[in-house]
């Protein structure tokens, strides 16, 4: 009975956030519209020649759709996006959807790998600190994960080049291996590329992760139900479970957040490894002014961290049956 009952409960809930969610996919859209749109510059400046006529101008502008007014630029460019046409790159005269699927599954494979590594080390750091809270275990470990949030990854991406690519020669320093992303394989041949960067960007989530679970332990244990169960003679390693239990939802929302950031926060960490991934890809429309790929880049890193929120959201959801009465 338990089971009917929470089926409808859990569809109500389904369908409720996923009605929430499409007008924030909508706002998303007019906002990544209109900051590319303000920002300085000339979109055509890498297409035309220094001396180009106004004729000219308005040639290349009236093909791109730039003469038209901006509600209708807008218009035109959501229609298009809404069925996967993000418009053709100015720099490169390549649709702009292919270079952003190339480069998105790069950093996906990129920023999955370090989240999963932030998330290990983290809940491992998380878990010792909150067990053996206000001893010298938990200050190592409070440490290990306040130097990971404030350590600038740029920084000490640099560094473990240094270190593991010039000075010991364990580890390749730049690029997705031979022959580029193309010839991408899971070898070690290729894998090792991907070792450095994922080290560097699962330094912030693990220490973020740690925090968090830290916390959720050490108020999980002060609870009295825990002293309950001790009471009653239950193993430690049962409590131990009553423990991920409990904290299981918020640690995975954690995670899931920090997945959509490392996606759309890895521009200097795929500009420092030359990783071929959305970041560089927009890194390299910002400076060319590409505005079709900028805006499109924008876009799918935008509304890919709003379905991982509902994701996670659900995922919470399923996990702690609380968030649906919540």
């Amino acid at each position: 009975m338990a089971a009917r009952e929470g089926r409808p409960d859990m569809l109500a809930y389904l369908l409720r956030r996923v009605v929430l969610t499409l007008p924030i996919m909508l706002g998303v859209s007019l906002v990544c519209f209109a900051l590319v749109h303000v920002a300085p510059g000339d979109p055509l400046i890498s297409v035309l020649p220094p001396d180009a006529t106004a004729e000219l101008r308005g040639q290349i502008a009236a093909m791109y759709g730039f003469d038209r007014p901006y509600p209708e630029q807008f218009l035109r460019w959501l229609t298009r996006a809404a069925v996967g046409d993000f418009g053709t790159s100015i720099a490169t005269s390549r649709p702009v959807a292919g270079e952003i699927w190339k480069a998105f599954g790069n950093t996906l494979m990129l920023a999955v790998l370090a989240t999963i590594i932030g998330f290990v080390l983290g809940s491992l750091f998380g878990f010792v600190a909150g067990y053996f809270r206000d001893s010298w275990i938990d200050k190592l470990a409070s440490f290990v994960s306040v130097t990971g949030v404030s350590v600038p990854h740029y920084w000490l991406g640099m560094v473990l080049v240094i270190v593991f690519s010039v000075q010991l020669g364990w580890l390749p320093a730049t690029g997705a291996g031979p022959g580029g992303s193309a010839a991408w394989q899971w070898d070690w041949t290729h894998v090792r590329h991907l070792i450095l960067p994922a080290v560097t960007m699962s330094v912030i989530p693990m220490g973020i992760i740690a925090r968090t679970v830290r916390a959720l332990v050490a108020d999980i244990l002060s609870q009295e139900f825990i002293s309950g169960l001790k009471a009653k003679g239950l193993m430690e390693r049962g409590v131990f479970r009553h423990v991920v239990k409990n904290a299981a939802p918020t640690a995975l929302a954690v995670m899931g957040l920090q997945l959509g950031y490392l996606l759309g926060g890895s521009i200097l960490i795929e500009t420092v490894f030359s990783w071929p991934g959305t970041g560089f890809l927009l890194g390299q429309a910002i400076f060319q002014r590409d505005m079709p790929l900028l805006q499109g880049t924008i876009l799918v890193l935008a509304l890919f961290f709003v379905v991982l929120n509902l994701i996670v959201d659900l995922s919470q959801a399923a996990l702690d049956p609380r968030v649906q009465r919540s």
